[in-house]
């Protein structure tokens, strides 16, 4: 995958937890969206469960100056985040700040938009409709990507893949991808395209951290080389849990205590994450032996993977972006693609994937 590097540093002064400070701004990577023409910033900023709902509309403004200034181009959110005011949040801050619509990649995921049938899904109606209301709450004529936010059973490929194609030609997208598709369902869009002379997606939107890795490092890659479609990942922490906070429980204001995440309370209490936990501890270690946080251990991890064109990143505070930031260190990620340092992950964590190819060798 070709990658290129923006060189040069500046000083700039930031608004944290602490206060303001002076520091240096981060070299930021540029890729490639698979193998289309968009160069995005290897790491984007996310906004699903922060903007609307977890943090002030002022600390979200913050963030996102931050990473605007540090190189980030990659802006990402969804119709169904805050029930919409994630969109809206977003939209307030761009128009707010007047960067320049081409300095910047925004993009948004359709398919749970309302409560009624047709306000759902990845029907033709919903599609349209759908990306008119996240214009709409952006205040943006076009998004740049438009995901596909799950597949939809009820709804067929071609209908799909055409309404997508018409949004398209119509400005209010510049691609399209999917989120949380498997790779048949991936290669089925893009054999409707062709056969229909359509546009294929072009990027698939998957969660990828050290506990999450069969379909980044098995399945995309091999879809990258056949039919061009890249990978953005999201969840590189794993909710938190690599940053060690639930070592000791569950802290009252940590995401596994909100409202609506029973299901990571359970993942972090059950046999499963107790045993992540033991080896998130190692990692700790491994961390502090390459100078680094184990955060950004696990993120410059997950950009070491083929295919992978950029990591969303969930922050709430800026020292948890700055932090996260830091894991674009040159010395530090030349070191993590070192052999020994991926052997002993691999061997730690005790689950990595091989592609059939490698299972008949």
């Amino acid at each position: 995958m070709d990658s290129s590097l923006a060189y040069g540093t500046f000083w700039a002064i930031y608004r944290t937890d602490q206060g303001s400070f002076y520091g240096f701004v981060f070299l930021i990577f540029r890729r490639n969206l698979g193998k289309s023409g968009l160069r995005v910033s290897c790491l984007g900023l996310g906004t699903w469960v922060t903007f609307g709902s977890q943090i002030s509309d002022e600390m979200a403004e913050n963030l996102m100056a931050i990473a605007y200034e540090n190189g980030v181009n990659l802006f990402d959110t969804a119709e169904v985040y805050a029930s919409g005011r994630a969109e809206i949040t977003l939209g307030n801050i761009i128009k707010k700040k007047g960067w320049r619509r081409s300095s910047f990649v925004i993009t948004t995921k359709i398919y749970w938009g309302g409560q009624a049938e047709t306000e759902r899904g990845l029907s033709r109606k919903h599609i349209i409709e759908g990306l008119r209301g996240s214009l709409s709450r952006l205040q943006l004529d076009y998004v740049d990507i438009v995901f596909a936010n799950r597949n939809d059973v009820n709804s067929p490929m071609e209908e799909i893949v055409r309404a997508m194609t018409f949004v398209i030609n119509q400005g209010m997208a510049m691609y399209w991808g999917t989120s949380r598709w498997s790779a048949m369902e991936i290669m089925e869009a893009y054999s409707v395209a062709r056969q229909f002379n359509l546009i294929p997606p072009v990027c698939e939107q998957a969660e990828y951290h050290y506990f999450q890795r069969d379909k980044v490092e098995v399945q995309l890659p091999e879809l990258y080389h056949k039919i061009g479609v890249g990978a953005m990942t999201w969840s590189p922490l794993a909710c938190g849990l690599i940053t060690g906070k639930y070592s000791d429980g569950v802290p009252e204001c940590s995401r596994a205590a909100m409202k609506g995440y029973q299901w990571l309370k359970e993942r972090v209490n059950s046999e499963e994450g107790r045993r992540q936990l033991a080896k998130i501890k190692e990692l700790h270690l491994l961390a502090d032996r390459l100078g680094c946080t184990a955060a950004q251990l696990a993120i410059a991890w997950c950009l070491r993977s083929e295919g992978v064109s950029s990591v969303l990143l969930g922050v709430s505070t800026a020292d948890q972006l700055l932090e996260n930031l830091g894991a674009l260190r040159v010395d530090f990620i030349s070191q993590l693609f070192s052999s020994h340092i991926n052997n002993f992950i691999d061997a730690l964590l005790g689950n990595k994937p091989h592609s059939k190819k490698e299972l008949r060798a």
